[in-house]
């Protein structure tokens, strides 16, 4: 038996604090495991009851006669600490501790919650809570409900991990009325030792869970998180889908920072990383969640008899409806949900013209009209799925008075168990319906209300479809000048110098491969005007000033210079200009550069951020990065696969492709300094924000060029 064994199928539970007071918690959670049905022993422990709901009551845990394996703890901190470290000596394998506060309250319940922690560790004992709901196994095998939830939910293959206890409680209700059934379901509060990583390993390895469900309003492991939960994702051991709702998407989260980065990303722009590095699959909603996890547990038998996960093997659906309107809203819901209607072949066409009347529609949407019966909706779902051209169905379902509701679900159960591509169904209401949907869902075939539910459910199948088939590209063999970099940043910091502007920033990235331009600061026009010579015109430049971050906002800026009188007067209207901008600035001088050859204008950055690190963003860039915010982020270590996915993600990407007479941009640049980047914030914890905005990507083969940029170092502590 695993540690965490001992917490979801234990053969004996012992509930320490249990009461004999309906109301409680303590009485509760004790009636609740008994009248459960749990398969195992149960003993209540109270030391002045002597039953608990007519089961016989011991004084203390050490006075039961027999190996306990759980011990469920409800009661106030002093105590359930004596109770967790006699629990300890008399050998419990698992513990729950549902009584609040904890670390929650403050310092003195912090410190109670790290002594039981420590006795638990020392003895190999895993811990869920303190303040939490407790756990649910409704298995057959041991039908154990310990929480104070009074719903014991049906028998399912899909397990649910929540932060939030009271809303545990809600799930259970909303599942009840769903008929949705459970593997696992776990509440884990303060997550003092067992947190939800704890619970993912375990559960990717459980037989019983196919789909993983997660409430989450905060992470403490970053790095170690991503690799994990990639595993579990799309590993070569069981892949699981993996869904996530997060609380706080819409906080304004993000932080005061210097960098572009650091204003753009927040809190919510880490986590969105997490989740497109480890293959988690986010939805907003409670109802999205139980929508999608349906889908990802389809997993119907075959006709040989083998249990298989229905994913798309692209995004071409079929639907097959009843109803023009709810067919159109399908469509609609079907392209925004990243999906395309298939077209059919020439055959499918005619073997659908041979069974269908005439005013059925034959192509995509298929309207078999509202009085189809039965044999209609099988012939046409299984012309339809046949065509090489599509990926997967929409089966929608309006209940006619002529309609033989029960008869089509046996139908599409038959042609699904035929086919390894996945239809979906949208029976449409609910008492008119409610055989049929039954019926769907015995056999595992998904079954939803709407249409856009539907389509939805079929877009985030499509999403994990592509994550499970994703390339694989070897990785770059970059060469970096790590040493010298370590020894510019040593140097800049014992001179006091934490804002890196363009002189010390460009010579810092060509270390790590970046393509930087000639550059030279002015203090005087003179020396502006030989630098321009020697440079070579055109030059740009611009205003020098830790103050002045932004420089355009300054009006500090000037491009295209070609004359000596030129660079006078742009010397003298850019010093002007930034003393009126912010009389109070100090003015280092003006930064004379080599023009830049043309590109389309980008940012990369990194922003670093406690326990998760350095997080990396890429985005269109120049003064327009914060006007349309097309910026993707992820967790820095990244290889080239991960920097691909980056860049082709973005909004603007067809930007960087050929598009009307523009060159294509030379994306394999722009993916080696991606990884370059991430491994010079990686070799470098002092580099604690970064921008380098705007990078000029030129065409394919032209590579890519740093135009300004600006880095904050911090000393590193440890």
């Amino acid at each position: 038996m695993s540690n965490l064994d001992a917490i979801f199928a234990p053969r004996s539970v012992a509930v320490v604090g249990a009461s004999t007071t309906p109301g409680k918690v303590g009485h509760d959670i004790f009636v609740n495991i008994l009248r459960g049905g749990y398969t195992g022993t149960l003993y209540p422990v109270n030391p002045s009851a002597r039953s608990v709901a007519s089961v016989r009551a011991y004084p203390s845990i050490a006075d039961i006669p027999d190996p306990v394996d759980l011990g469920m703890i409800i009661l106030p901190p002093p105590l359930a600490l004596k109770a967790v470290q006699q629990a300890v000596e008399c050998g419990v394998k698992g513990i729950v501790i549902v009584s609040a506060g904890f670390r929650e309250v403050g310092p003195e319940g912090r410190q109670i919650e790290d002594q039981i922690v420590d006795v638990c560790s020392q003895a190999g004992v895993r811990v869920v809570g303190p303040n939490c709901l407790g756990v649910i196994n409704p298995l057959p095998a041991i039908r154990l409900n310990a929480s104070f939830s009074a719903r014991m939910p049906a028998a399912g293959n899909i397990s649910f991990i929540s932060q939030s206890g009271a809303l545990c409680t809600a799930v259970l209700d909303f599942a009840a009325d769903r008929e949705f059934g459970f593997s696992k379901f776990i509440s884990i509060g303060n997550k003092a030792d067992v947190d939800e990583l704890d619970l993912l390993r375990y559960l990717h390895k459980d037989p019983d869970t196919e789909v993983i469900m997660l409430y989450l309003e905060e992470l403490r492991r970053g790095p170690e998180f991503i690799a994990t939960v990639k595993e579990i994702t799309s590993g070569d051991f069981r892949p699981k889908p993996v869904l996530v709702i997060k609380s706080g998407r819409t906080s304004a989260g993000a932080q005061a920072a210097a960098s572009h980065t650091g204003a753009l990303a927040g809190t919510e722009g880490v986590y969105d990383a997490i989740f497109q590095q480890s293959g988690i699959i986010r939805v907003d909603t409670i109802d999205e969640l139980f929508d999608f996890a349906s889908a990802f547990a389809y997993k119907n038998e075959s006709e040989l008899g083998k249990l298989r996960r229905k994913v798309p093997s692209g995004n071409q659906v079929a639907i097959v409806t009843n109803a023009g309107g709810p067919g159109i809203v399908a469509t609609d819901m079907t392209v925004s949900s990243g999906l395309e209607l298939a077209k059919f072949s020439e055959e499918t066409v005619e073997v659908l013209a041979s069974h269908l009347p005439q005013t059925a529609n034959l192509h995509n949407p298929v309207d078999v009209i509202g009085d189809a019966a039965s044999d209609r909706y099988e012939n046409a779902l299984a012309a339809v799925i046949r065509d090489q051209n599509v990926d997967g169905a929409l089966v929608i379902l309006t209940p006619q008075s002529m309609t033989n509701v029960l008869g089509t679900a046996e139908a599409i159960v038959r042609i699904a168990r035929r086919s390894n591509k996945p239809i979906l169904c949208c029976f449409m209401g609910i008492i008119d319906v409610s055989a049929g949907v039954k019926y769907l869902q015995e056999h595992g075939v998904p079954v939803f209300r709407f249409p856009e539910n539907a389509a939805k459910a079929f877009g985030a199948l499509y999403k994990y479809s592509q994550w499970l088939n994703r390339q694989h590209l070897a990785q770059f063999k970059l060469t970096h000048a790590e040493r010298k970099a370590a020894k510019l940043i040593e140097s800049y910091l014992t001179q006091g110098k934490n804002y890196l502007g363009e002189l010390e920033g460009l010579e810092l990235l060509s270390c790590y491969g970046f393509k930087t331009l000639a550059t030279g600061l002015a203090v005087d026009v003179d020396q502006a005007v030989e630098l321009a010579k020697k440079i070579g015109f055109p030059v740009v430049m611009k205003i020098v000033s830790p103050q002045i971050i932004h420089k355009s906002d300054a009006d500090g800026v000037r491009v295209g210079i070609e004359t000596q009188d030129e660079v006078r007067q742009a010397f003298e209207h850019i010093i002007a200009a930034a003393r009126a901008f912010n009389p109070e600035a100090e003015i280092k001088g003006v930064l004379v550069q080599q023009m830049a050859p043309g590109g389309v204008e980008l940012i990369m950055g990194m922003n670093r951020y406690p326990v998760f690190g350095p997080l990396l963003m890429f985005g269109i860039g120049g003064v327009f990065v914060e006007v349309f915010q097309d910026v993707v982020f992820r967790l820095a270590p990244i290889g080239r696969n991960e920097a691909r996915r980056m860049i082709r993600s973005i909004r603007g990407y067809r930007l960087l492709q050929e598009f009307r007479g523009r060159p294509r941009t030379d994306l394999p640049t722009l993916e080696k300094l991606m990884v370059s980047l991430s491994d010079m914030v990686s070799n470098h914890p002092e580099i604690a924000e970064l921008d380098i905005n705007p990078l000029l990507v030129h065409e394919e083969g032209q590579g890519a060029t740093v135009a300004d940029c600006r880095i904050i170092l911090k000393p590193h502590e440890g």
